[in-house]
């Protein structure tokens, strides 16, 4: 057994180990498994059928893969974990998930569904409770001091390339308040669609894409959402929750929506027309058009 493979564990012969992943004591690896570079498996994890592990990935104690049946055909039901993740312990991955890069997974979570990039996930099934982000390490103080800065009256820069968070007057009547922006003066463009998300499921994701041209400013009219931008070194979280906040995305930007409220209502405003052509929905390709090393 090789030194970075523990004697007690059991590995079946089609089983791929780079020689810098390390597998703990009592693991049961049998299938098309691929465990690559810097990945660790700390002990008692099971891994059945076609299984990719990404590479620097954590696999904590107790971690359960089955990608299919002994009697399926192999190849069509492959787990994807991506690199730099991190599976709690105790976590049960079904049949062809796809686990995004650096995404976190809670203890004793149950995945049924993909889970994308960044992504911190539990429960069983697993549901979407926040992105791991610069802003999460409090000694970051360069990514501060940008996300902090005004970029302009009312507007605050993101840590994030280009994106910024306008901040517009809300105006008070016995009839009613009332905001209001202006296309090039506070919003950074003439727009030639808009959409409106709505009646979203708490628990759903939205966007996941980026587009080559398209602009986009956005607008919660009621309720709240939470949006991840991302230009793939850093990313926030930004949360809209009244009608006189508006988040800027240039082109460009990796965008996701979620943790809508059940009355959460979301305006969109494009300054393209829709082009299937536009969108960038694999977050790999999206690296290598920003010239990001995965």
């Amino acid at each position: 057994m090789p030194e970075n493979i523990h004697s007690s564990s059991w590995i079946a012969e089609s089983v791929s180990v780079h020689p810098s992943a390390r597998i703990g004591p009592n693991c049961y690896l049998q299938g098309n498994i691929a465990i690559e570079a810097g990945a660790v498996l700390t002990g008692g994890i099971i891994l059945i059928g076609d299984v990719m592990i990404g590479c620097s990935t954590v696999l904590e104690s107790g971690v359960c893969i089955a990608s299919r049946k002994p009697d399926e055909v192999p190849g069509t039901d492959i787990v994807r974990v991506g690199q730099r993740a991190h599976i709690g312990a105790g976590t049960i991955l079904l049949s062809g998930v796809t686990i995004g890069h650096n995404a976190w997974i809670e203890p004793g979570t149950v995945v049924l569904r993909n889970i994308p990039q960044h992504a911190i996930v539990g429960g069983n099934p697993a549901t979407i409770s926040g992105y791991r982000n610069d802003q999460s390490n409090p000694n970051n103080e360069a990514a501060s001091s940008v996300m902090n800065r005004p970029a302009a009256p009312g507007v605050r820069a993101s840590i994030v390339q280009g994106v910024t968070v306008h901040q517009f007057s809300r105006i008070r009547d016995l009839r009613g308040d009332l905001t209001v922006g202006e296309f090039e003066r506070n919003i950074p463009f003439i727009p030639k669609r808009y959409f409106v998300v709505y009646d979203v499921p708490s628990s759903e994701t939205r966007g996941e894409h980026a587009h080559l041209r398209c602009q986009q400013f956005l607008i919660c009219l009621s309720g709240t959402v939470s949006v991840v931008v991302d230009d793939g070194v850093r990313r926030e979280e930004v949360l809209l929750d009244r009608p006189t906040v508006g988040l800027y995305i240039p082109a460009g930007i990796w965008g996701i929506q979620f943790k809508y409220s059940r009355d959460g209502t979301l305006l969109v405003f494009a300054s393209e027309y829709y082009d299937p052509e536009d969108y960038i929905r694999s977050y790999d390709e999206f690296l290598r058009f920003r010239g990001v090393d995965t």
